[in-house]
């Protein structure tokens, strides 16, 4: 059966790519497939019908690739987790080098090995020159935003894929990463892609700006626009300089709002470029840039501006008017403490925290514990210090070792010279948060333990090093099942819970109404954007089951696609809609006897286990779905 289908496939493509094809539907009729199936044969001598397995580099050079993409893969961690959030089940997203190596792969848990089947691990290389026409590959040489579909595939092995990816540059226009969101679902089409394509694209561009950004964080960076209101925003023009104002990067934005290309600017000063002097531009900077105000070019175009940086003295008035428009979002690292419940849990976190006692923060996914973590780390005397994040669930079993404790260069074959530190050098005098903690090898586990009790890091093949570091671990799985398991060190586990903190997942918590307004005003980025009465009502009502972390992604498109600066009730995802008519719906509930009673049981129990769900239910019976139903259904909230 596979070899028909790989047979017909291998006839389809060679029919197109030697031009003999009439029809003008299907996958040869898009000359960028047909470009790709010509360079597929003619320049790499693939074959489509052969069923090769992925090429997968060594892990040596996969350490090697992902510690010079160290700074693009943790830009790229938060946004490829949201990213899959706005997705439905039977998603991978994907982040490679500019060859084509896979450096990240998030998925849901429970799908990793349908991907893995397909070839898409950590280390695959799919450039294509490996594998052919694919998402990742003809990205990589059409240098623009790609949709490979199935039968669009070069080789036969590849076409239950469908794959949207988009191109990361880097400040100096070069190829740094391909982000790609793949799917292996059978009911997927191309027209559904449209929407995917543009979130991929859209989330391409958010982690190329965030790597401009941080690139130049020595240098002066102003940001601009045609619009006050889009300054601040992914669409807007990027542009670095040196304290003598010669420009050293732009971002292809800014190309674009200028109307030049990049030889033209780079190197010249930013006196040539715009009408004010050096010192009127620097008196504009400030370290958290917060108000934008009018700039002119030489030719006469207007924008509004900020510039980050140190202010410099005025030597004279600049004549034109502020304009005031917040323009920065809140610190990444802020967390909304509205709920009254999670001030108490933060005021003792961060009081032991302060004495060297171990965090471990429980709760389900994308409930915030991550966030959490870095407000105490930020709270702490350790504020200026490393705050370094390592997911344990995220990184395979083969290289996790390394990427924790680091190695001696040469400790083995492929090693580079100068060796890696891992991230608990890294975090050392700071914070090093084990994200998953329930998911790391028992052998690792054995490791670590040691280290929190001597203090004491040994890389592979090399000595001790001491380190001064605290740890805050998190997790949603019950830990204690599994040292009951066998599949958690019980001594790790009373190590690293000197204070367990069960953060609520988002439907419990008082304070969505100001959640809701803290997150807009961060993915906004500064925009005012407002929720109008109906809209607001629904996003309210909404169980999220995806917690913090879902709102924040439901957020940011409907920030990136409202129209007039309003979020409207049609706006709002399908699901959301459905919820809340769902909602109105419902029936009134009862006074029943029978009722009363299970409400006053639901409220005894709750209180007894101090509102921690997982032990209510437990206590109950039930499960955590149906303990959730039941409070619902009896309006119970914390």
């Amino acid at each position: 059966m596979h070899s028909n289908h790989f047979t017909r496939h291998a006839q389809q493509v060679l029919t197109v790519a030697q031009g003999k094809s009439t029809h003008r539907s299907g996958p040869g009729a898009d000359p960028s497939i047909a470009r790709s199936w010509a360079r597929c044969l003619e320049d790499y001598h693939l074959d489509p019908a052969q069923p090769m397995a992925p090429t997968v580099l060594e892990h040596a050079r996969v350490l090697e690739s992902r510690e010079r993409l160290q700074q693009v893969l943790t830009i790229a961690g938060g946004e490829m987790n949201r990213l899959l959030q706005q997705l439905s089940g039977g998603h991978a997203v994907l982040l490679t080098d500019d060859r084509g190596v896979i450096l990240n792969c998030v998925t849901e848990p429970g799908e990793r090995k349908i991907f893995e089947r397909a070839g898409l691990w950590l280390g695959a290389d799919w450039s294509e020159a490996r594998e052919g026409t694919n998402g990742i590959g003809t990205c990589l040489v059409e240098r623009q935003p790609v949709t490979i579909h199935r039968d669009e595939h070069f080789r036969g092995r590849h076409t239950g894929l469908t794959c949207s990816a988009s191109p990361v540059f880097d400040p100096n226009g070069d190829l740094l990463a391909v982000l790609d969101v793949s799917s292996a679902r059978h009911d997927v089409s191309r027209q559904s892609q449209f929407h995917t394509m543009a979130l991929v694209n859209l989330s391409a561009k958010m982690i190329e700006s965030s790597y401009f950004v941080r690139h130049f964080d020595d240098q002066w960076l102003l940001r601009f626009h045609l619009q006050p209101g889009s300054v601040g925003l992914f669409s807007e023009g990027l542009l670095a300089f040196d304290g003598a104002g010669r420009i050293s990067a732009l971002n292809q934005s800014a190309l674009n709002l200028l109307s030049l290309g990049r030889a033209d600017v780079i190197g010249q000063t930013v006196e040539a470029l715009f009408d004010c002097s050096l010192d009127e531009l620097m008196s504009r900077a400030a370290p958290d840039a917060a108000t934008s105000w009018p700039l002119r070019t030489r030719d006469g175009r207007g924008f509004f501006a900020v510039l980050r940086g140190q202010p410099r003295p005025e030597l004279k008035v600049y004549s034109a008017p502020i304009v005031t428009e917040p323009v920065s979002p809140p610190s990444l690292s802020a967390i909304c403490l509205g709920d009254a419940a999670l001030q108490t849990d933060f005021r003792r976190a961060l009081k032991v925290f302060e004495r060297d006692v171990p965090l471990l923060i429980n709760g389900q996914t994308g409930s915030g514990k991550e966030a959490f973590a870095k407000a105490v780390h930020q709270a702490s005397q350790r504020a200026g210090r490393p705050f370094v994040a390592l997911n344990c669930a995220a990184i395979p079993e083969s290289l996790i070792e390394s990427e924790l404790f680091g190695y001696r260069g040469g400790s083995f074959t492929g090693a580079r010279k100068e060796g890696m530190r891992g991230k608990l050098q890294q975090a050392d005098g700071g914070t090093l948060f084990l994200d998953e903690i329930g998911d790391m090898p028992l052998t690792l586990q054995t490791r670590l333990l040691r280290v929190l009790e001597d203090r004491l890091v040994v890389p592979i093949g090399g000595e001790p090093q001491a380190v001064n570091v605290r740890i805050i671990s998190a997790t949603h799985r019950n830990l204690q099942e599994r040292v009951e398991d066998g599949r958690f060190r019980e001594d790790l586990y009373y190590r690293l819970n000197g204070l367990e903190i069960a953060l609520s997942p988002l439907r419990e918590r008082s304070d969505k109404p100001q959640l809701l307004d803290f997150l807009l005003q961060q993915e906004a980025q500064g925009h005012p954007v407002t929720i109008d009465p109906d809209a607001r009502g629904a996003l309210l009502g909404f169980d999220w089951p995806g917690n913090v972390r879902q709102m924040r992604n439901v957020l940011r498109t409907l920030a990136a696609l409202c129209e007039d600066d309003v979020i409207r009730y049609d706006d709002l995802p399908q699901v959301i809609r459905q919820g809340a008519a769902e909602e109105s719906f419902a029936p009134e509930p009862t006074d029943s006897p029978l009722d009363s009673a299970e409400r006053s049981a639901l409220i005894a129990t709750l209180e007894a286990q101090r509102w921690h769900m997982t032990h209510a239910a437990r206590a109950l019976g039930v499960s955590r779905n149906t303990l959730y139903r039941k409070l619902r259904k009896h309006g119970i909230a914390r």
